[in-house]
């Protein structure tokens, strides 16, 4: 079992960049595909959209679309945390954004992870 932390959101205006961590607790962390997820206020009732992956090691990811080159996964196994870098934020990145974590049956894009982090909010200004 792992336990998931999400941290470093908050309010910057567009073509700012921020960083969000995601610390993890519990055993084996490097084992675990990992990724990150976000939903936005104004759609409480969709599912939340998949943001970027990463896997065990760190040696594939996955982006949607609409943050392929602008954001960056990554993940340092020694620290047991995974990492978001955004750049060129733009203010339909608002959301609340989640880290997950799956191990056995991992699919990087889809919302079936079996961890979930609480959330951190991203707030861009236009």
């Amino acid at each position: 079992q792992v336990q998931l932390v999400e941290s470093g959101g908050g309010l910057v205006q567009a073509g700012d960049s921020l960083r969000l961590s995601c610390a993890a607790s519990g055993r084996s962390f490097s084992t675990y595909g990992m990724g990150w997820f976000r939903q936005a206020r104004q759609a409480p009732g969709k599912e939340r959209e998949f943001v970027a992956a990463i896997n065990w090691s760190g040696s594939s990811t996955y982006y949607a679309d609409s943050v392929k080159g602008r954001f960056t996964i990554s993940r340092d196994n020694a620290n047991n945390t995974m990492y978001l870098q955004m750049n060129s934020l733009k203010p339909e990145d608002t959301a609340v954004y989640y880290c997950a974590a799956d191990r056995r049956n991992w699919r990087p894009t889809t919302n079936e992870y079996g961890y979930w982090g609480q959330g951190t909010q991203v707030t861009v200004s236009s």
